[in-house]
């Protein structure tokens, strides 16, 4: 399991699962699972991710209502970060309001068809090795050139914690490897900004 996500696991909260559509649940606490499961939900996948809707009549009008703002009774303008990635897994320890910058902060990669299987890492042809690097306030910055993927990966994720905080999505790497890693990023002094 990934250390970032060890501690949700630790964690003893009772949870039930409410039926959506598309053969998907949603996790909820005991708590709220009444109130919630009154209403029927479907599941829709937003850009890779998937989240419990339904529909609601408003002022004639029908709208869209997603699981997690109301269980965060979420303002209009906020936004609802799960912890955890994952858009169906509404339980309250899981969710937690934050601006667009920091929920873009815990995206996770989407594309498919870059050459890194790791966030912030990209293949340059020129110099033949792996460039890290990161967007922060809209500006990418270039932490570096490495010959190993995984090292250029484990630049991104210091770079990540460094700026992002508890809102870092992190690339997760074997932790045999991390501690070998994390020696030769140090050992090329990588700065990162």
């Amino acid at each position: 399991m990934a250390p970032r996500l060890a501690r949700f696991a630790r964690m003893e909260v009772k949870m039930k699962e409410i039926k959506l559509s598309q053969g998907k649940v949603a996790l909820v606490d005991d708590a709220n699972y009444d109130w919630l499961n009154q209403w029927k939900w479907y599941a829709v996948n937003d850009h890779g991710i998937w989240y419990a809707k339904r529909n609601s009549p408003h002022g004639g009008k029908w709208s869209t209502i997603r699981m997690h703002r109301i269980i965060m009774d979420a303002e209009k303008g906020e936004e609802i970060d799960h912890r955890d990635g994952n858009g169906l897994n509404n339980q309250r320890c899981n969710l937690r309001l934050c601006t667009h910058r920091q929920n873009l902060m815990n995206r996770r990669k989407t594309h498919k068809r870059c050459s890194s299987k790791f966030r912030g890492v990209s293949w340059e042809k020129r110099s033949g090795k792996w460039c890290a690097q990161i967007m922060i306030h809209y500006r990418h910055i270039h932490l570096g050139y490495f010959d190993d993927e995984v090292l250029a990966a484990l630049a991104y994720n210091e770079a990540a914690t460094k700026h992002f905080g508890e809102f870092a999505h992190l690339n997760e790497i074997d932790e045999d490897y991390c501690d070998i890693g994390r020696a030769r990023v140090a050992a090329l002094r990588v700065v990162v900004l």
